[in-house]
Order: C-alpha cells, then sequence, then structure tokens
C-alpha cells in the first residue's frame, strides 16, 4: 500500500482511540494486530523505522508494542 494511504489509515485509528478511555497505544495495537495483515504491520513497522513522519505518535507507541 502507499505511504500515503498507510499513515492516513493509522492516523484515523490513532484518532479514533484518543476519544476512548483507557492505553490508546495498546488498543491500537490490539487493532493493528486483528485488522491488519502481517504484511501492513511489518511495512508501517519499517516507516517508523525510517523516522515515521507523519504518523501520529500514538501510532508509533502502538507500533513498539507489536
Amino acid at each position: 500500500m502507499s505511504p500515503d494511504k498507510m499513515i492516513r489509515m493509522a492516523n484515523q485509528i490513532a484518532t479514533f482511540f484518543r476519544s476512548q478511555p483507557g492505553d490508546a497505544p495498546e488498543k491500537i495495537a490490539d487493532h493493528l494486530r486483528d485488522f491488519w495483515e502481517p504484511r501492513m504491520r511489518a511495512q508501517l513497522q519499517a516507516y517508523i523505522a525510517q523516522g515515521g513522519q507523519g504518523l501520529d505518535e500514538l501510532v508509533t507507541k502502538a507500533a513498539q508494542r507489536l
């Protein structure tokens, strides 16, 4: 998937879970485990390793828990 689409999707997930009670990074990580296929998660982690420009900080924290 294109990096722009991945960033948009991940940030939308972060926006949703930011408004929910509880540990947002853990909930985001759970969502990514449940609904993103392994290739998508690997692409996200590789993007973060390259700097993760444009990603919400909650996504970055969540990816550390994957």
